[in-house]
């Protein structure tokens, strides 16, 4: 059986600011290290647990922050952009179940660490189904489309109550307590890794022997809102095909599924930015 571990930088270890996930400053490198080893800290879970097949995919900034050469042996990793399915890329590829690792809360979320939705820069809010959603439910539903379960989530306190209310049963790891967007209580590396590990173990060992959480079910048609930041980018967002625009910055859309509906958010707010 193969997992996925589909990785995110904001909600590693120690992260508190966008300089230390941001690949133009300094204090980035530092950071590539901590992601790394947590990244690590969940394959040796699983490796233990039984999963002898494990694909990481990075999906933060360009998608090349994982460092390959600290990686675990046991692992492949998906880098670079942009592919197919980004975040969570080789879901589409006979994967049997996901950690998501390093993640953060959506957008607009109180005592959460550098909290936005897909773009910090772009998007305010964004509705999966009439549903508020984060990187976590909208990741999640396109791995629920291919019938992979999500086991396990972590990052901040936030992200893990918001994954609690997608995903009931997953396991999750609390590696920093936030009081605000660039404020948290962290703990240290040393701790966060056995505690990732063991969290890892727990959740591929339960998912190995028949239980675990079920995939997130996806009510088709799907239909995805986006408000952005600026009405310009509602402008540029709108020139998306088969989007309705409902009023300055904010655009709607069908799609037939869960990976067109991911492959048309991408679209739009791409456009927003351009």
């Amino acid at each position: 059986m193969k997992l996925m571990i589909a990785v995110d930088m904001e909600g590693a270890t120690g992260v508190v600011s966008w300089e230390q996930v941001d690949p133009k400053a300094a204090e980035y490198q530092r950071f590539r290290h901590l992601l790394t080893a947590d990244v690590n800290a969940a394959i040796e879970g699983a490796l233990e647990a039984g999963f002898q097949d494990i694909v990481v995919s990075d999906g933060h900034w360009n998608s090349g922050n994982v460092l390959i050469e600290e990686l675990h042996p046991a692992a492949q990793l998906n880098t670079g952009t942009p592919s197919p399915f980004s975040m969570v890329q080789s879901v589409q590829e006979g994967v049997a179940a996901a950690f998501f690792v390093g993640y953060h809360a959506r957008a607009g979320s109180k005592h959460a660490v550098l909290d936005h939705t897909w773009s910090a820069s772009r998007v305010a809010n964004a509705w999966l189904n009439g549903r508020l959603m984060g990187e976590t439910g909208l990741n999640g539903s396109v791995c629920g489309a291919f019938g992979v379960p999500v086991l396990l989530v972590t990052g901040d306190q936030s992200v893990a109550a918001e994954a609690h209310e997608w995903i009931p049963g997953l396991e999750t790891v609390v590696v920093k307590t936030a009081c605000g967007r660039n404020a948290a209580c962290c703990l240290p590396p040393v701790v966060t890794g056995r505690l990732i590990r063991e969290a890892a173990h727990r959740a591929a060992k339960a998912f190995l022997s028949g239980n675990g959480p079920k995939p997130i079910p996806v009510t088709r048609p799907v239909i995805i809102r986006i408000e952005f930041v600026t009405s310009q980018m509602g402008d540029m967002a709108g020139l998306l095909p088969g989007a309705k625009r409902l009023d300055g910055r904010t655009i709607e859309f069908e799609a037939p599924d869960m990976p067109a509906a991911y492959q048309g958010l991408r679209a739009a707010i791409g456009l927003a930015g351009a």
